[in-house]
């Protein structure tokens, strides 16, 4: 059984460093150093709330998303990656920050152990379920082609009218990376009717046990997404 919990950054410094030792590990087993949010500063920031991915059994963390808030004094990940190449990436963030908050969906990463799984979608849904929770009308994500499917079936949509119609090289000219948005996080518009469901069902209900479909066959999970102030 996996466990998915989630947290604000600041409350649970010791589940902050399991996270980010099991992100750089999978960041160096796919050969990427560079990430400019790959540093410790995230774990004190008040605006930074997680979703990790436990085992039952050991409680080791073996997955794991972030959501982190807009704040005028602490930039976006999406902001600090992208902001130098196009700087009308920052005037984007704020008028999304001036009209009802914004939050970005950041640092998805699972362990090799459960690559395939279906972690990453469900992370994901998890990720976007709490966002009532932390008060804000809007998300933003960076991504690769490789999630693109993903983030897609949740609702976020291409941002086309930052860098190069939405593209740029990220985290090196190895990688394509998109930037994405969703306009309404309260009405999930955007999703397909499955995973906004499924979406809803989480924020109702952030406290649960379910079986999910996973990749591999079905997933018994143990949710707890309420977020301790």
């Amino acid at each position: 059984m996996f466990r998915f919990r989630a947290f604000k950054a600041t409350n649970d410094i010791n589940g902050c460093e399991n996270y980010r030792d099991g992100h750089r590990q999978v960041l160096i087993d796919y050969g990427i150093s560079n990430i400019t949010t790959n540093t410790n500063d995230w774990m004190y920031n008040p605006y930074m709330y997680c979703i990790v991915v436990e085992l039952e059994e050991t409680g080791e963390v073996v997955g794991g998303v972030r959501i982190q808030i807009s704040h005028k004094d602490k930039p976006l990940p999406v902001e600090e990656a992208v902001g130098k190449i196009d700087p009308k990436v920052i005037d984007w963030i704020s008028s999304y920050r001036n009209n009802g908050g914004v939050g970005e969906l950041c640092a998805l990463w699972n362990a090799k152990k459960v690559a395939g799984m279906g972690l990453s979608l469900l992370l994901i849904r998890a990720g976007i379920s709490v966002v009532n929770q932390v008060h804000i009308n809007s998300l933003v994500t960076i991504c690769a082609d490789y999630t693109m499917w993903m983030v897609r079936r949740v609702g976020f949509m291409v941002e086309a009218s930052l860098g190069c119609e939405g593209e740029f090289h990220y985290p090196n000219e190895n990688y394509i990376a998109r930037i994405l948005h969703r306009i309404n996080t309260n009405t999930l518009i955007h999703a397909e009717e499955h995973d906004r469901q499924c979406i809803f069902d989480l924020r109702h209900s952030p406290v649960q046990t379910k079986i999910e479909k996973g990749n591999k066959g079905d997933v018994l999970i143990n949710y707890n997404l309420y977020i301790k102030q």
